[in-house]
């Protein structure tokens, strides 16, 4: 779900219980639209992450670590100012938006209280950190400036008065006494429809919140206690990150199949956003490899469907002989000029064939026009099926570097990109030719037992890992027949659990990352070998037994060295 309205309740009711009476011990801006407040409470220090970035923004409790950038900004040293050493005395959302405002009282130069409220506003771009005097209404200090120019109705200065986002017209679901969702339920039988009615009644849901409240309404006799119990589980709710139509969503209601559970929302948090910038800054920075990568398999796919196509046009290649033999055969009874003649075949029963003839040339000609058609087809076989060799590899590599790319960290993408130049895929500029690369190192793990276990993360890595660094009496493991990366356990006699647990580091890493009973084939690294010419990352082998896994993310962090 998005972080809408609902989930900034859940959020608040969850900071309330850890924060509230605490004081702001530190303060920092890591980022430019991000500032950390350490709040001690119950002898507990909770970095709380304040974030206005355009695509990241929340309120959250962090574990993360960030780094201080050597000279803090203005809005840091504002916030410094009158926040350190303050009490938050309140925390509550506004209405049903997503605007969470911390209360805190401080006293002044004079020693005077001093009530301040830091309100945050997580709206997209338009997402913001402000600052305010409570008595006075004066904005003290902003993360963003928005003046006039920008925001005729609200601006947002230091000095400027204070005003809350536009209020909606929208029913704060939370206060709702004519139970406008009767009626709504009753009209619109369909999920989708109805969805799409509550949001516009409703303050506060996102498409998906409203999905899942339209489906609890339609399934319970209860529309009442559906409703209500649906808004009651901002109180406790269930925290977990799953897939849905191959990307990362987090929830508060419900389990899905593929989902993984946290204590808390923060720790949710913390997991979805830290993979989503990471997948984002991927996405970023390998732009150009992703789109080359994309291209050429693309282009390849278009190829198989032609070679296909034509190899299926071979299998008339016995029809063109036959007919040119029963012209041969029967020639005295084919008359010239003739457009076609129809001749008993021999070959099947003397069932009679219609054979279709050019009365320019002589019946004869016919006869060896239908042999070179068939000789043509027939020398064209071999070479149709050594190009649907070629284009299958090929494909078979570029979806491998695909995969590599969906699982790859920033720092993996030099090695991808170098993969690409030495396949042909990329040119290199004269200072890449004459600077040696330097390939970083495979992921480390570790199994239960100590073993330690080695995954290549690209194809060079793979290559490395597998043919020069693994010994001979180690175990390589591989999902079956689709892209993956490889992974060595570093012993001759590993046992059952470790090698079930590389098993489920080969599936993760791998294409079948989202499926379940994945086949791993598992062999000592003796058992390998290149083929020349063959593209980074591929290998064959024998001899190999195969073990059946479900990936599992929390596998992997354990395992992590």
């Amino acid at each position: 779900m998005a972080f809408d309205g609902i989930f900034t309740r859940a959020m608040a009711n969850e900071l309330n219980e850890l924060l509230l009476d605490g004081r702001v011990m530190k303060i920092s801006q890591p980022y430019a639209n991000e500032v950390i407040l350490t709040i001690r409470q119950n002898r507990h220090n909770y970095p709380v992450l304040l974030s206005a970035h355009p695509n990241y923004a929340r309120v959250q409790v962090t574990e993360i670590p960030y780094t201080n950038p050597p000279v803090p900004t203005n809005f840091t040293m504002v916030l410094r100012k009158y926040l350190e050493g303050a009490k938050l005395v309140k925390l509550e959302q506004l209405n049903c938006d997503r605007v969470l405002n911390f209360y805190f009282m401080t006293r002044n130069e004079l020693g005077d209280r001093l009530p301040l409220v830091l309100s945050i506003e997580i709206m997209g771009r338009y997402s913001n950190i402000i600052l305010v005097e409570q008595e006075t209404n004066k904005i003290l200090d902003t993360v963003k400036h928005v003046g006039m120019d920008q925001n005729r109705y609200r601006t947002l200065l230091p000095g400027a008065t204070y005003k809350t986002p536009p209020a909606q017209t929208k029913i704060d679901p939370f206060l709702d006494p004519d139970k406008l969702y009767l009626a709504l339920v009753k009209e619109y039988p369909n999920r989708e429809v109805l969805a799409t009615q509550l949001i516009k009644t409703y303050q506060g849901l996102s498409r998906q919140s409203a999905l899942q409240l339209a489906k609890m309404l339609h399934e319970d006799q209860d529309i009442s206690a559906s409703f209500n119990a649906f808004f009651e589980q901002t109180k406790h709710p269930q925290a977990n990150i799953f897939t849905e139509k191959n990307k990362l969503a987090f929830d508060i209601f419900t389990h899905h199949t593929t989902q993984q559970e946290f204590a808390t929302l923060s720790e949710m948090l913390d997991s979805y956003y830290q993979e989503k910038a990471v997948r984002d800054r991927v996405a970023h920075q390998g732009a150009k490899l992703i789109h080359v990568v994309k291209k050429e398999l693309s282009k390849n796919q278009t190829k198989l469907k032609k070679l296909t196509k034509e190899l299926k046009n071979t299998d008339k290649a016995d029809g063109f002989r036959v007919k040119g033999e029963l012209l041969t055969t029967y020639l005295y009874q084919v008359k010239p000029n003739s457009t076609s003649v129809t001749l008993p075949n021999y070959y099947d029963d003397e069932k009679p064939v219609e054979i279709i003839l050019s009365p320019q040339i002589s019946p004869a000609q016919n006869s060896q026009k239908y042999f070179k058609k068939y000789q043509k087809l027939k020398n064209a076989v071999a070479h149709i099926e050594q190009q649907l060799a070629l284009t299958k590899a090929e494909i078979a590599y570029l979806e491998s570097v695909q995969m590599q790319l969906e699982l790859a960290q920033p720092s993996d993408l030099n090695d991808i990109e170098l993969e690409l130049q030495t396949a042909g895929y990329l040119t290199q500029t004269k200072q890449q030719k004459k600077r040696k690369p330097k390939l970083s190192k495979p992921e480390s793990f570790v199994a239960t037992d100590g073993t330690e276990i080695s995954v290549g993360k690209n194809n060079l890595q793979n290559d490395r890992l597998s043919l020069k660094t693994a010994q001979k009496n180690h175990y390589w493991l591989h999902v079956k027949d689709i892209p993956g990366s490889h992974v060595i356990v570093h012993s001759a006699q590993p046992s059952e659990e470790t090698l079930l647990q590389a098993a489920g580091l080969a599936a993760y890493y791998s294409k079948a990352r989202g499926s379940a009973n994945v086949p791993v084939d598992y062999v000592q690294v003796r058992h390998l070998r290149k083929p020349n010419g063959a593209k980074p990352g591929f290998v064959i082998y024998e001899g190999q037994k195969t073990i059946y896994v479900t990936p599992d993310e929390a596998l992997v962090a354990k395992l992590k060295k």
